[in-house]
């Protein structure tokens, strides 16, 4: 073949080259954009897109989870959980009654027993009197913080209650870290799956700012 019609490539060298470590960091395909917000599932970073009730006595508060935390934290849901065999009958009965709406008491205008006494229910909106004994009753019993299924899972793999307080939780989880930990005790590595469990608990309480 003649000189003239021989083959040659436009590009001699075609290598890429590799991208810089900021821009894959840039690139970040877990990073939450605008608007969006975090799974509340632990050392999970997709974004959430379906919510969950915390638990029976908080129907009207929810997580937020990514669809596969979303999945498994239903197959684990169990609404009448805690509850005797007596209780979930009567609760049952109680929906088919009120469609599971609360029910108030309604007072029948001036036939009730204070407009028969002659004089009108005591009220105090402020608390004013009452602050005394609500005080008094708060300093002898711990508070019982209102949470969902998973704070309360994790204060039980930290041998804790719902009335913990946040040093309590830490000072908890100080002390379960050097118990269970292999450089801590002597190399005893029978503990570490109690370790992960106490490692991922904690996670989950400071997500929930609780600890």
């Amino acid at each position: 073949m003649a000189a003239a019609f021989q083959y040659r490539p436009r590009f001699v060298d075609i290598r890429v080259r590799p991208p810089k470590a900021e821009d894959v960091a840039a690139a970040d395909v877990n990073a939450l954009k605008p608007g969006e917000r975090a799974c509340d599932h632990a050392d999970c970073r997709a974004p959430a897109s379906t919510r969950a009730p915390k638990s029976r006595d908080l129907l009207g508060e929810h997580y937020w989870f990514c669809q596969a935390h979303a999945a498994e934290y239903n197959r684990t849901w169990n609404f009448f959980a805690g509850m005797t065999e007596g209780e979930i009958r009567a609760r049952m009965a109680e929906d088919q009654a009120t469609g599971g709406r609360p029910t108030w008491s309604v007072s029948q205008g001036g036939r009730n027993r204070e407009a028969a006494a002659g004089r009108a229910p005591f009220r105090d909106p402020f608390g004013i009197f009452g602050a005394g004994l609500a005080r008094d009753a708060g300093a002898r019993a711990p508070v019982e913080r209102r949470m969902g299924k998973l704070e309360r899972g994790a204060l039980t793999d930290l041998d804790l209650d719902a009335t913990a307080s946040e040093a309590t939780i830490r000072e908890r989880y100080v002390e379960l870290v050097k118990r269970c930990h292999p450089d801590a005790n002597g190399g005893d590595r029978t503990s570490e799956h109690k370790l992960q469990r106490v490692i991922k608990a904690y996670k989950t309480l400071r997500k929930a700012k609780l600890a």
